[in-house]
C-alpha cells in the first residue's frame, strides 16, 4: 500500500484531477439512451431506443445503457444514480471547484427522470429493457439495434424488494442533490422514493426470481435486506423522518452474521449488489450523531471492513498486486477498489482517531493514483485520460464496427473519454484487448463511485487543477457512406457497372432508408453522331432492393446525364454483412459506333475486378449529398410532372405511387379535403415514386397531386387521385423486394409481409402505368416468363389482407440475351426427409443457370440455415450429387443468433476442377445429410430453410447462393 501523507508528494504525481473528474462524469453521457437533449456533446451519440417499452405499452425511453452492451438493466443502473448522487451530497465543493457541479446534476436527472417514468404505479416499476443474451450476441452501435428489445417488470404479484429499494435509495439521495436550486423536482423524487419504498418493504422477495433474464448477468446474490436498510437510510436522511432510521436499523437485523450477532461480513466491499458496507457507514455516522447504543455495531463492523482493505482484520486482508493494487476479484478489479476507496474517504472525513483517519484516507488516494497511472504500466487505466491509456475497451458503440464484429474496425473510431476499464489482474498483468470482457469492460456501475472519489481527490490536490477547455474535441471523422464499384463488363455499345453502396455511419450511425447514389454520363458523343438520350439505356442485371433509373439530364448544355440508383425504402445500417451495404448491377447501352464511357464523370478510376470506394459515383441521403463529388452542373429545366399517380386506401393510411419524372431529384406530396384544391404539402424531399400519408380518418375521402422538383424549379402537379381509408385489422407490414433479371424473364423474390393473406405481382412498362400481372399468391417468389428481352420493366409487389395492401419497393429489371458476366444463378430446393432415426436432415438442392454466361461453379456456396437444436457437434457429408459427390464440400458457419431464426448455416461450395455451369443448365441433384453427432433426433420445424411440405423442386427463396462472395439469390433471414 502506497502512502501519502501530503498534497505536495500526491501533486507530483503529475495528475489533473479536474479533467480526470470532468471525463469520469462525461462517459455517462456516452451511455444515455433515449432522445438525446440539445445539449448532448458525444457526436457519435444519437438517439436510441426510442421504442424501449412500447411492447407493453409504456414509455421506458431514456436511462443508461448498462456497459459496452445495450441492455438497461435497472438494479445497476439505480446503484450507479445512488453513488453519483451520494458523491454530491458528501463532495459538491469538489465538483463546484473542478466545474463539473452542472455536469454532474444534469446526469443524475437523466437516470433519475428514467427512474420515475417506469415507476408506473405506486407498486409496479419496469426494471430491465432488453434481453441480455439477444443483446450481447450483436456487434454494432445503439442508434441501429436491430433485435426486439422486451421490457420486464416487478409488482406485487412478483416484487423485488432489493430493485425497488435500491431505485427508492436513488431518488432519495437524489432529492438531497436538487433540494436547494429545484424543490419541486426535488419533491416528485421524494414522492417516488416513498412509494417504490413501501412497494418493497411490503411485497419482498429477490427482483432476480421475477426478472429472470437478469439472473445471468446481475443476479441478487446479496438478497435485499441490504437494499431495504439502504433505501431507508436515505429516505431518513431525505425526510428526517425517524421512522425510516428505524426501518433502517431493523432491516440490519436480517443481515446475515457469522460468529456472534452483528458480527457481519468484511471481505468484501460496497458494490452494485450488496449495500450493506456503504448503508453501515451512513448508519455509523447517523446513530453516533443521535447517541444511540446502535452506533457500536456499525462503527465496527465498518472498521473491520476497511481494517480488511488496509492493514488487516483478524489476521485476514485483501490481496494487493505488486504495484499497490488492493486485488479483491478478477472481474472488474479496479472497480472493488474504487468502491473500497470511496468509502473510505467518506469515513475518514467523519472518524476523529487521527490515526484511522490517515489510514483510511491514504489507502484511498493510493488506489486512485493507481487507477490514473500510478502503477507498474505507468498507464492510465482511464480511457482518453493520462499516460497509456485502453485504446481498445469492450464497448460496442465506441468501436464503431458496422460489420457486426469486434475485429472490424481493428481501431475504436469513436474515443470513450473517461471509462474506467475493469483492470489488471493480481501480478499488475493487463491486456488491451477488446474481447476480454473481464478486464476491458466498461460499465456505469464501475465508474460511479470511481467519480464520486475523483471529487474528493480534487478537493484534496486539485487547487489549481482546471478541466480541459472546449472538451470534448471534434473527432477526425472517416468516411460514412460510399460507393465501391468496379467495371463488370464492357463492349463496343455498352457499359456494366457493379456497385455495392456502403453505409458506414458512426458520427453517430444512422439508419439509411433513403439512400441513393448516382452515376454521371457523359453522353457528348452519343449527341455528336446524331443520337440522343433516347437512344441509351439502363438495364439491370441484379439488384438488392435499388431502383436504377434511365438518365436524366443535369446539363443539357454540356450533356451531362444521371443514372440514380434508389434504395429508398431498403434498410442500409451498419449492423453486419447484408445490412451495411447493399449491390446493384446496371447496364447503360448506346449506340453501336457512338458510344464511349471514358469521358463519363463518374467511369473515371473504375476498372475491372473487386469494387473500389469511388468519389466519381456521389451518395445522397433523401436527395441530399452526403459524399463525393458531382459534376458540378445543375439541371436546366424544370422536370415534367409525375404521371399515372395511384392511391391505396388502408386503415387510417393511403399509399400512393406514381411514374418517375425525368430530371426530378425529389418529389412533394400535396393533399386536400375537397375535390380539386386547395392543396397542402404533406411530405417534400420525398426520394422515390412512393409515399403512404398515415394518422387520417377512415371514411373520409382525401385527395392528392404530386409534383416532382430539382434545382431548376418544381413541375406541375400530376393528375389527382383520392382515397377513402377503411376501418379494419392493421396493414400488411413493410417487406423488400429483390429480382434478378434472366434470358426472357425476370425472377423475383419477397420477404414475407407481417399480416399478409396474399400477394400481387404489378409490373410496368418505361414509364406507364403499373398492370397485375399475378394475383393471389402465397408463395415468396414469382417468375415472369412473359418478358421480352432488350425491355424494360419496372416490378413491385402488393401485399395484401382485409384492410388493404402495402406496397414494397421497386426494382427494375431488364431481361436480356446479352453476356451477363458471371451469370444468373437461381436455386431450387426439395426436402430429402429426416434420415431412418429422424437423426438427420437432408436437404437437397438443384441449381440453374438462368443467365446467359456459363458460371464457374468454383466460385458458387449454396447456404442453407438452421437453428442448433443445443449446443452439439454437427457433421456433414454428401450422399450424391450428379456433377460428382467428389466435387461439393461443406462446412458449417456461426451465425448471429439475434439475426432472424437462424443461428447456422450450412454452406455448400464446389471445389475446383467441378466445372461450370453453362447457360440454362442444371446441377442435378445435390444431396447432403448433416446430423448432430450425438444421433439425437432434429427438430427442423423452427429452421429457416426448411419447408417439409417442398417434397418436389422449386424455386425457394429461403436459400442463397453466392458467386464469388456476391448474393445472386435469395433472401437472409
Amino acid at each position: 500500500m502506497h502512502g501519502l501523507t501530503d498534497r505536495a508528494d500526491a501533486a507530483a504525481n503529475g495528475h489533473n484531477y479536474a479533467e480526470a473528474l470532468q471525463k469520469a462524469i462525461y462517459f455517462y453521457e456516452t451511455q444515455r439512451s433515449g432522445t438525446l437533449p440539445e445539449s448532448n456533446r458525444v457526436e457519435w451519440r444519437g438517439d436510441s431506443g426510442l421504442r424501449d417499452g412500447a411492447d407493453v405499452g409504456v414509455d421506458l425511453t431514456g436511462g443508461w445503457y448498462d456497459a459496452g452492451d445495450h441492455v438497461k438493466f435497472g438494479l445497476p443502473m439505480a446503484y450507479s444514480a445512488t453513488m453519483l448522487a451520494w458523491s454530491v451530497v458528501e463532495y459538491r465543493e469538489g465538483y463546484e471547484q473542478a466545474g463539473q457541479l452542472e455536469e454532474i446534476k444534469d446526469n443524475i436527472r437523466w437516470a433519475t427522470d428514467y427512474f420515475m417514468k417506469a415507476h408506473t404505479k405506486p407498486n409496479e416499476l419496469w426494471g430491465q429493457v432488453g434481453a441480455g443474451q439477444t443483446d450481447h450476441a450483436w456487434w454494432g452501435p445503439a442508434e441501429v439495434m436491430p433485435m426486439d428489445r422486451p421490457a420486464f417488470k416487478i409488482d406485487a404479484s412478483c416484487p423485488g424488494s432489493d430493485l425497488a429499494g435500491e431505485t427508492a435509495a436513488a431518488l432519495a439521495a437524489s432529492s438531497i442533490v436538487f433540494a436547494a436550486d429545484d424543490p419541486s423536482y426535488a419533491s416528485r423524487l421524494l414522492q417516488h422514493a416513498k412509494e417504490l419504498y413501501h412497494f418493497a418493504d411490503t411485497y419482498r422477495g429477490k427482483y432476480s426470481d421475477c426478472i429472470t433474464d437478469a439472473r445471468t448477468f446481475y443476479n441478487s446474490w446479496s438478497g435485499y435486506e441490504d437494499e431495504l436498510a439502504w433505501g431507508a437510510t436515505w429516505l431518513y436522511l431525505a425526510t428526517n423522518d425517524n421512522a425510516y432510521l428505524s426501518k433502517a436499523i431493523a432491516a440490519t437485523d436480517a443481515w446475515p452474521s457469522t460468529g456472534g450477532a452483528y458480527n457481519w461480513p468484511f471481505t468484501w466491499t460496497h458494490g452494485w449488489d450488496n449495500k450493506n458496507y456503504g448503508a453501515q457507514i451512513l448508519l455509523a455516522r447517523i446513530t453516533s450523531g443521535l447517541n444511540m447504543p446502535e452506533a457500536a455495531r456499525f462503527i465496527q463492523s465498518a472498521e473491520r471492513n476497511l481494517d480488511y482493505w488496509t492493514v488487516g482484520t483478524n489476521g485476514q486482508r485483501v490481496r494487493y498486486t505488486p504495484g499497490g493494487l488492493a486485488w479483491l476479484d478478477q472481474w472488474g478489479s479496479l472497480r472493488y477498489a474504487a468502491n473500497a476507496a470511496f468509502i473510505s474517504f467518506v469515513y475518514s472525513d467523519w472518524v476523529n482517531d487521527p490515526a484511522k483517519k490517515a489510514r483510511y484516507r491514504d489507502f484511498a488516494v493510493s488506489q486512485i493514483n493507481y487507477i490514473l497511472g500510478d502503477n507498474p504500466r505507468q498507464g492510465s487505466y482511464v480511457v482518453g485520460y493520462g499516460q497509456n491509456p485502453p485504446q481498445h475497451p469492450h464497448h460496442r458503440t465506441a468501436h464503431g464496427s458496422w460489420a457486426n464484429s469486434e475485429n472490424i474496425p481493428a481501431s475504436h473510431r469513436h474515443t470513450l473519454y473517461g471509462a474506467m476499464v475493469g483492470g489488471p489482474d493480481a501480478s499488475d498483468g493487463y491486456t488491451d484487448s477488446i474481447s476480454d470482457y473481464v478486464s476491458n469492460e466498461v460499465a456505469i456501475d464501475y465508474n460511479a463511485a470511481f467519480t464520486g472519489a475523483l471529487a474528493k481527490m480534487n478537493l484534496l490536490f486539485g487547487q489549481g487543477d482546471e478541466p480541459l477547455a472546449n472538451f470534448p474535441e471534434p473527432e477526425e471523422k472517416t468516411d460514412e457512406y460510399f460507393v465501391e464499384a468496379s467495371i463488370k463488363a464492357e463492349g463496343p455499345d455498352y457499359t456494366e457497372i457493379r456497385a455495392l453502396l456502403n453505409n458506414r455511419s458512426a458520427w453517430p450511425a444512422k439508419m439509411g432508408d433513403r439512400l441513393s447514389f448516382r452515376y454521371y454520363l457523359d453522353l457528348s458523343e452519343v449527341y455528336d453522331a446524331g443520337y440522343t438520350v433516347a437512344d441509351v439505356r439502363v438495364t439491370t442485371a441484379y439488384s438488392e432492393g435499388a431502383a436504377v433509373s434511365q438518365p436524366i439530364v443535369v446539363d443539357e448544355a454540356r450533356r451531362i446525364y444521371a443514372v440514380t440508383a434508389d434504395y429508398s425504402g431498403s434498410k442500409l445500417y451498419p449492423g453486419g454483412e447484408g445490412h451495411y451495404r447493399k449491390e446493384v448491377q446496371f447496364r447503360i447501352s448506346g449506340p453501336q459506333g457512338a458510344w464511349s464511357a471514358a469521358n463519363d464523370p463518374s467511369h473515371s478510376g473504375l476498372a475491372a475486378g473487386t469494387p473500389q470506394k469511388s468519389a466519381h459515383l456521389p451518395v445522397y441521403d433523401a436527395g441530399r449529398l452526403v459524399y463525393g463529388q458531382e459534376p458540378g452542373v445543375l439541371p436546366v429545366t424544370v422536370p415534367s410532372a409525375p404521371a399515372s399517380l395511384q392511391a391505396a386506401a388502408g386503415q387510417g393510411q393511403i399509399t400512393l405511387s406514381w411514374t418517375a419524372s425525368a430530371g426530378a431529384s425529389f418529389y412533394t406530396v400535396k393533399r386536400a379535403e375537397a375535390d380539386g384544391g386547395p392543396y397542402t404539402a404533406v411530405a417534400a424531399n420525398v426520394n422515390g415514386t412512393t409515399y403512404t400519408d398515415t394518422g387520417l380518418t377512415n371514411g373520409k375521402t382525401y385527395y392528392y397531386v404530386v409534383t416532382a422538383v430539382n434545382a431548376a424549379g418544381e413541375s406541375a402537379a400530376s393528375a389527382q387521385a383520392s382515397a377513402v381509408p377503411q376501418a379494419g385489422s392493421a396493414l400488411p407490414g413493410a417487406f423488400t423486394l429483390v429480382g434478378t433479371a434472366g434470358d426472357a424473364q425476370a425472377v423475383l423474390a419477397w420477404a414475407a409481409s407481417d399480416g399478409a393473406d396474399s400477394y400481387a405481382v404489378q409490373r410496368r412498362t418505361g414509364s406507364g402505368a403499373f398492370e397485375e400481372v399475378a394475383a393471389g399468391l402465397t408463395a415468396l417468389t414469382y417468375t415472369d416468363a412473359a418478358a421480352v428481352n432488350g425491355t424494360t420493366y419496372t416490378y413491385r409487389i402488393a401485399a395484401s389482407n382485409g384492410s388493404g395492401q402495402t406496397l414494397s419497393n421497386e426494382v427494375t429489371l431488364t431481361p436480356t440475351a446479352s453476356p451477363v458476366g458471371t451469370g444468373t444463378l437461381e436455386v431450387q430446393y426439395r426436402n430429402g426427409g429426416a434420415g431412418a432415426s429422424g437423426n438427420a436432415i437432408t436437404p437437397q438442392f438443384n441449381l440453374k443457370n438462368t443467365g446467359t454466361e456459363a458460371i464457374d461453379l468454383s466460385q458458387v456456396k449454396v447456404r442453407y440455415y438452421f437453428t442448433k437444436d443445443g449446443n452439439v457437434d454437427m457433421s456433414f457429408w454428401c450422399d450424391y450429387a450428379q456433377i460428382g459427390s467428389s466435387n461439393v464440400e461443406a462446412a458449417f458457419i456461426a451465425l448471429n443468433p439475434a439475426k432472424g431464426n437462424a443461428d447456422t448455416v450450412l454452406e455448400i461450395g464446389f471445389k475446383p476442377g467441378a466445372g461450370s455451369l453453362a447457360p440454362g443448365a442444371e446441377t442435378g441433384v445435390i444431396q447432403g445429410r448433416f446430423s448432430k453427432t450425438n444421433w439425437a433426433s432434429f427438430d427442423q420445424t423452427n429452421d429457416y430453410s426448411y419447408d417439409g411440405a417442398m417434397t418436389g423442386f422449386a424455386a425457394w427463396n429461403k436459400v442463397t447462393a453466392h458467386i464469388d462472395g456476391i448474393k445472386a439469390w435469395g433472401i437472409e433471414p
